[in-house]
């Protein structure tokens, strides 16, 4: 009976066990790279698994949620959707689905990213194994958009180094890849200062001749714009530098990129306010059109908004919570990133507007000629305006820069994602073939470089427009309604609430719960079939109007989104077929068990207390004596001894 009680014993304390510091010949081979269980950082008191390496503080953290939410979805999206869905009354449903929706998922991610240690594939296959494929699908999106995004980084390392020049080339129409169309108020073009019938602003054909050398469609390929290949060569080989060393270095890269553009937002905030014609754009962005509350657009306008800039869904910020420390309070955190999100998009709204309205007073156009979506807003309105305040040059510069680091923050993230959930998901072949993380990291960048090589050929914007229509909006809420739904419903509600309890010492409130088991998940499904019902097919807006793309072009785009969301179907019945039992309602309970089970008194998942281990009473009761004695010879004490 001793030696049972001995095993019992060592059983329950093993996961406080402390790794062996021998090394296999793998090991030593990775002396000069970092090890894939890195713990230097890590707590010496902690015992749950895998090892992982932690944030040096909590500001590293915050700054990386911030940074990945705070970004290029901020500067063109949310100006183009306020102003679509009517203006000011675009912030009801906003901050309503933000309340409801965003904060409680943020909430729910960072919790089990926190608390299973994983990126998304990891975390969703330990507590619901039935739903795995939507941690798969999750890294598919962000693979899709690492190939891509960075192309965004290109163009402003692009114009960085052009608006260097003593005249910068988007502000007149005197240039060689002008069109007789080209008009600029202040400049006479061609000898002639009238008005054309259809004028172009010179930054748009900068942007589209020049820049882009825009071919007539997608079905026009073209040549390969050599010199934004440099630039994205470029914007991969600064990507891989700061994410090398996996969070060690990207959080020190993060002290700057995540900084630096709150303090120009300000900047030009207050410098647009001075501009003439402000007052104009303004009034767009907070005259409210109400009537346009009972439109389905403008509610699924606001959802997407809020999925794509505080990064639900993505798997980034189950990646980024996935290297807190186990006790680390998630809920200041998720307030801090939903409130520093909201006030952004706000102040951005309004920087963008004054522009606008300083583009159409000079111009002498209206506001919605003047406004564009996607990269046309950045890259054409913004630069025009640059090109009319004092010193072009260096407001041009600070403005890219700003881009440049704006987008850097969103792309660390979804490499990260990439990165973390190949490491998670097949260790002993990382381990095996690439030796250390540097060289999975230099994989997984160079293979998305070749993906996005299309992206900046002649016809590469149409393609790059393609692929954030379908994979960064259509499949997003898909994914996250069977997100929710395999962790409110199949791990529970009452799970996730232990397990915050574990790792904070409080239990979510019961506006949580509630949102978690029925707002959520409702608000999500009736966007998503909403946006299926209004489905309107995606265009391109070039500077001598609208592009519209053929049957076949929208034929790879819903083959683009399948990739994400067939992930999750295959994944579920390969899953229950592979589960253990005979009938189907066994398999299925197998299916959607998860990988560890909380102790039944305290509701731990680690229990070290010998009373509250699930041996038999066999062994239980020995274990009972051995606690009593130890307390009794802690607390005896000798009797004194009179002289």
């Amino acid at each position: 009976m001793k030696s049972k009680v001995l095993g019992t014993r060592f059983l329950i304390r093993a996961p406080r066990i402390q790794r062996s510091s021998v090394t296999t010949p793998v090991e030593d081979d990775m002396s000069t790279c970092t090890s894939f269980d890195d713990g230097d950082a890590e707590d010496p008191g902690e015992y749950r698994q895998p090892r992982r390496p932690h944030w040096e503080n909590k500001v590293q953290f915050v700054l990386a949620c911030i940074g990945y939410s705070v970004g290029l979805g901020n500067v063109w999206r949310f100006p183009y959707l306020c102003y679509k869905s009517g203006g000011g009354v675009f912030l009801i449903p906003y901050f309503l689905i933000l309340i409801v929706c965003g904060v409680p998922l943020l909430y729910m991610e960072l919790s089990i990213g926190q608390f299973t240690r994983r990126g998304p594939i990891g975390a969703l296959g330990q507590i619901c194994p039935l739903f795995k494929g939507a941690g798969l699908s999750s890294v598919v999106i962000s693979f899709l958009m690492s190939t891509y995004h960075n192309v965004i980084i290109a163009y402003a390392i692009y114009y960085f180094f052009t608006g260097c020049k003593p005249i910068q080339p988007w502000s007149r129409c005197r240039n060689k890849w002008n069109s007789p169309d080209c008009w600029s108020a202040d400049v006479m073009t061609n000898n002639n200062n009238t008005r054309p019938k259809h004028p172009k602003i010179p930054s748009a054909e900068f942007f589209d001749n020049k820049v882009l050398q825009i071919s007539s469609g997608i079905e026009e390929p073209g040549m390969l714009r050599w010199e934004l290949a440099a630039c994205l060569i470029s914007a991969w080989v600064i990507v891989y530098f700061s994410i090398w060393k996996s969070i060690k270095s990207s959080a020190r890269v993060r002290y700057l990129t995540a900084t630096l553009p709150f303090l120009l937002i300000f900047i030009f905030l207050t410098r647009s306010l001075t501009l003439e014609g402000a007052d104009k754009g303004l009034q767009f962005f907070f005259r409210p059109d109400w009537q346009l509350l009972k439109d389905a657009k403008v509610w699924v306008n606001a959802a997407a908004q809020i999925f794509n800039s505080v990064g639900i869904a993505f798997g980034s910020m189950i990646c980024f919570a996935s290297y807190n420390k186990f006790h680390n309070n998630i809920l200041i955190d998720t307030v801090a990133v939903s409130l520093i999100n909201a006030c952004s998009c706000l102040l951005v709204g309004i920087f963008a507007f004054a522009t606008i309205g300083n583009i159409a007073v000079e111009q002498n156009m209206t506001v919605p000629e003047v406004l564009s979506d996607g990269p046309g807003l950045v890259f054409v309105v913004y630069p025009q305006a640059l090109a009319k305040m004092p010193w072009p040059q260096m407001w041009a510069m600070l403005f890219f820069f700003m881009l440049v680091c704006l987008s850097l923050n969103s792309q660390f993230a979804i490499v990260e994602v990439v990165v973390t959930s190949i490491q998670d998901g097949f260790p002993k072949w990382v381990k095996k073939h690439l030796l250390c993380h540097e060289m999975l990291v230099l994989l997984v960048c160079i293979v998305s470089f070749l993906f996005g090589l299309p992206n900046i050929t002649q016809g590469g914007i149409y393609f790059f427009q393609l692929i954030d229509h379908y994979a960064a909006s259509i499949s997003i809420m898909f994914l996250a309604f069977f997100e929710v739904i395999a962790i409110s419903w199949f791990y529970g509600v009452r799970r996730l609430c232990s397990n915050v309890k574990e790792m904070t010492g409080r239990v979510p409130s019961i506006y949580f719960r509630f949102c978690w088991l029925v707002a959520s998940p409702l608000l999500i499904m009736a966007v998503w079939v909403f946006s299926l019902i209004d489905y309107e097919p995606p265009h391109y807006t070039r500077s001598d109007g609208k592009y519209t793309y053929p049957w076949w072009a929208e034929a790879i785009g819903w083959g683009i989104a399948s990739l994400s969301l067939v992930c999750i179907p295959a994944f579920a019945i390969y899953v229950f077929v592979q589960a253990e039992g005979t009938t189907f309602t066994e398999k299925l309970r197998n299916s959607i068990k998860p990988d560890f089970e909380a102790c039944e008194i305290c509701g731990q998942e680690y229990c070290t207390e010998p009373s509250h281990s699930n041996e038999d009473d066999v062994l239980k009761e020995p274990l009972h004596e051995m606690n009593n004695v130890i307390k009794v010879v802690q607390t005896y004490q000798p009797p004194k001894v009179q002289p």
